[in-house]
């Protein structure tokens, strides 16, 4: 039988298993309370012993994993599959088939309904002060279009890059955020082609 999750449970259940997914770690019972509306400790605690009953979720001492069950009802946790399309586009759209490395389920509550998105490892390490290092793997929300400030990817010599957005009357800068002084920023016209922006990163070892 399939299981059928009230709100607060599956709101629960899909924090938890972003988090152990994507993070390798499990919430803190304030994070839980945050989704759930729980008021102190044991009310998570509560929640989490729940969907360990359910069949969801299984507890070795104090390790928190996900349990292969095929006893959940897939409407419960809303996911779309992100393509995943390598770090460079090879002359080609990012998006074209010949890229594609493989798709991934990515929950909704990241990748949020009404958007296009496509996942991309980044490369190198000029972006490593901004939180995204070599072989992360990057949540982009596609998009022509982004606020300064923003990370972005942008299509320089038909390789995509990774950069924050600078623009400055005629001209684009795509600066760098990193510990290594060899990056510089790239200077290029208005009519660079900006591909998507950065909304999450990903850790490598999810593929």
């Amino acid at each position: 039988m399939p299981i059928d999750l009230d709100e607060k449970d599956k709101r629960a259940y899909s924090l938890i298993r972003n988090k152990l997914l994507y993070e390798g770690k499990k919430p803190t019972l304030r994070e839980i309370n945050a989704v759930t509306g729980g008021r102190s400790p044991r009310s998570a605690s509560l929640v989490i012993d729940r969907l360990i009953r359910m069949g969801l979720l299984r507890k070795t001492g104090k390790t928190l994993k996900l349990a292969e069950t095929p006893s959940l009802n897939t409407t419960s946790i809303s996911t779309i599959s992100i393509p995943l399309v390598g770090s460079v586009a090879c002359g080609l759209p990012i998006l074209a088939r010949e890229n594609i490395e493989t798709f991934i389920p990515v929950s909704t509550a990241i990748a949020k309904k009404g958007s296009q998105y496509f996942l991309l490892r980044a490369c190198g390490d000029s972006m490593n002060e901004a939180g995204i290092n070599d072989g992360d793997i990057l949540l982009v929300r596609q998009q022509n279009y982004a606020d300064n400030g923003r990370k972005v990817v942008a299509l320089i010599d038909d390789e995509a890059t990774v950069k924050i957005l600078d623009r400055r009357q005629n001209v684009v800068i795509l600066r760098p955020k990193s510990s290594n002084s060899k990056h510089k920023p790239i200077i290029v016209t208005e009519d660079c082609q900006i591909q998507g922006e950065v909304i999450s990163v990903l850790p490598k070892d999810i593929f």
